[in-house]
This record gives C-alpha cells, structure tokens and sequence, in this order.
C-alpha cells in the first residue's frame, strides 16, 4: 500500500505545514535522499505543543507530541515532494526532548515519531537508525524536535 493510501485509511489528519523559521530549507534534496529540517509539533490549528518533561510536561504528553511532530513532518513533506509516494523509506531519525535533567526516557517520548512512521511505511521501510537525546531546552519551548533523512524512490 502506498503511502497517501496508508495516511488515507489511518485518517490522519496532518497539520499545516511550517514556514522555515529561519534561513534554512524545510527539504534539502541531496541525490536520493530527502534531509528534513528540524521539526517541532505544530497542531493542527498552527500552534505548537510547548513543555519540559518532568516538569510541565507528562512523558505520555511528550509522546504524543513526538507523534504531533511527525504529522507536521507528513505534511512538509507532502508539500515539498509533491507526495508521500516519492519516499522509499525512513533512514536516519534524531529526535530530541525538550528535558529536565534527570528525565531518562527520551527513546519512550521519540517512539511516538517513530511509531508513526512505522504505521505509514510499515516495520521495514519506516524503521530507521534513530537518535534520541534530552535537551536543555528548544526552540519557543517546543516539548520535542526531530529532523530526518529519508530515501527517495527511483524516478
């Protein structure tokens, strides 16, 4: 099944793609590979989910914004590719938490970015080498970051 399939029968419902925030390209296509840009979690309204976890911020919360920050990387891809159906597969994932000091579980928080990709692309093409790391803080305090190389299909 095809990606745009896959995010059709699971219903997602992506977000606003972002503006870059800065100067600095959303997608940077280098041979067959597309570079994503650190991405935050933008709701569907275009605002973003803020919080440091252990402190104003549950790790479930945290979860479900690493998930909030795929679908907003779904919808600058869509945007950027033209479609989800030019990814071959998910390659490298660095996620990062937006942490307490003594918070140790920023792999559990990344699995809902994770996740995501392995419900679009399925357990092989959506698993990929992945990162996870604790951050003194981010961005406008978003609660999770996570940029992303993904394999381009043969045209």
């Amino acid at each position: 099944m095809s990606a745009e399939a896959r995010v059709a029968e699971l219903r997602l419902e992506l977000p606003p793609a972002p503006k870059p925030g800065g100067i600095y390209h959303p997608v940077l296509i280098v041979g067959n590979l597309a570079i994503v840009s650190g991405h935050g979690p933008v709701r569907n309204d275009g605002t973003m989910i803020s919080g440091k976890v252990g402190d104003t911020m549950s790790e479930v919360d945290a979860h479900k914004a690493a998930r909030q920050v795929g679908l907003t990387m779904l919808a600058t891809l869509r945007r950027e590719l033209g479609s989800l159906d030019r990814i071959e597969r998910l390659v490298k994932t660095l996620g990062m938490v937006n942490a307490t000091p003594d918070f140790a579980n920023h792999p559990q928080v990344i699995n809902g970015f994770s996740g995501l990709m392995v419900e679009v692309w399925g357990e092989v093409k959506g698993r990929g080498a992945r990162s996870a790391v604790g951050m003194g803080s981010l961005p406008a305090n978003i609660a999770v970051e996570v940029e992303a190389t993904f394999e381009l299909k043969s045209e």
